[in-house]
């Protein structure tokens, strides 16, 4: 059997990875995986999940199964931080997930459970799993344009009743270009006028523009239409990576409208991996529930914007200093943990193996993953392969 197994293609960030690990100069700078670090390089325990943890260990006296739906005191959780008001909680229902991951693929087993070959759209440049994960789930994928607002208004007027729309939350990922607010209205219309249903992968919220502001343009689009899809992660503003800790939320035009969905998802996700583990999910619940561990967490969430940042303003002034103003330009509109570099393939391969500098194929760095102090070695390590013609490509 084994041997009629063809070649998989192998998954190309961890490729990357791997080469950078194999790479013997001490000066490489791994800005691949999509992790928050601090200045010293390290992927920190946040302290507010520190304290929540030495909670649950003190007063923990079973691990048993919690049921399909996960953590309950995590799922209200969830839709509370994520919708805001009663009125929106009302009318979602939310489960439990492994990750992010989890969460849109158990959406995207909902919606191909609700109508077979639905089409969903998803932004190019995409998240390099979107299109797996659906394909995966029977879904059929058609891209529209991300980058410029008129483009991608002019493609999603295609979409049609039936339809379904993957856009991202906030701080997209690859390009951390995100639709200004009237862009979003406009969506937020065509979605009401052609009747497609927004998928909002929300990953990144509390590291672009702070944790309210990046949350407004999914509770615009709850608010506005009857139903909304969102798939969470606490991966990022959380630090639980790999505690793969997420929630599906599904919001409908009623608690009425929503009688079937929860079973739906317990039945999608018995089928994958029965029920999601509880460490991370608790540790967030602890957090959330208590208002000083929820004023701690924020605070340290804001202090990871802020270097973010810091780190991208920092990076366009060194640029700009090196006589790359346009380049400098177009990163500094961008925002939250990853920057697109207007490197074309070549050139991202040329950068790692002249400076040592890791980011993907597409351009993508971790703009979040950089030590402040070696913000000017990028700088030039990025000023250097942009003076190489083929190197180059646009944003």
């Amino acid at each position: 059997m084994l041997e009629l197994l063809p070649a998989p293609p192998a998954d190309p960030l961890w490729d990357l990875t791997a080469e950078y690990a194999a790479d013997p100069r001490p000066e490489r700078l791994d800005l691949v995986l999509g992790v928050y670090r601090d200045h010293t390089g390290v992927t920190p325990v946040m302290a507010a999940v520190k304290e929540a943890e030495i909670r649950l260990a003190e007063r923990s006296g079973s691990k048993e199964y919690l049921g399909l739906s996960g953590n309950t005191a995590f799922n209200r959780a969830m839709l509370t931080t994520v919708l805001g008001t009663e009125a929106l909680t009302a009318r979602a229902t939310a489960v439990q997930t492994v990750a992010g991951t989890g969460a849109l693929r158990l959406l995207a087993d909902l919606v191909r459970q609700t109508r077979p070959g639905t089409t969903v759209w998803v932004s190019d440049p995409a998240y390099v799993n979107h299109r797996p994960i659906l394909e995966g789930a029977g879904l059929t994928v058609r891209p529209y344009r991300w980058l410029d607002p008129a483009e991608l208004l002019e493609d999603l007027r295609a979409a049609g009743p039936g339809d379904v729309v993957l856009l991202q939350g906030c701080c997209h990922n690859p390009t951390g270009v995100d639709p200004s607010p009237e862009t979003w209205e406009e969506l937020a219309g065509l979605a009401g006028a052609n009747g497609w249903v927004p998928f909002v992968d929300l990953a990144y919220h509390g590291l672009g523009d702070g944790l309210e502001a990046d949350l407004r343009p999914t509770r615009m689009l709850a608010e506005r239409l009857p139903e909304v899809l969102i798939a969470v992660s606490c991966s990022k503003n959380f630090g639980l990576y790999s505690d793969r800790t997420g929630c599906a939320v599904v919001v409908g035009s009623s608690a009425r409208a929503l009688r079937h969905v929860e079973t739906a998802l317990q039945n999608a996700a018995r089928t994958l991996y029965s029920m999601p583990p509880d460490h991370g999910a608790a540790v967030v619940a602890t957090v959330l529930e208590d208002e000083r561990l929820k004023a701690a967490w924020l605070a340290e969430l804001d202090e990871m914007r802020r270097r973010i940042t810091a780190n991208r303003t920092d990076l366009v002034a060194h640029l700009g200093a090196l006589g790359h103003e346009e380049t400098a330009s177009v990163l500094g509109r961008q925002k939250g943990m990853f920057s697109m570099l207007p490197l074309t393939p070549e050139g991202m391969r040329r950068m790692r193996r002249r400076s040592g500098i890791y980011g993907t194929s597409s351009g993508r760095i971790n703009i979040a993953g950089v030590p402040a102090h070696r913000i000017p070695f990028l700088a030039r390590g990025i000023a250097d392969t942009l003076l190489a013609p083929a190197a180059r490509g646009t944003v």
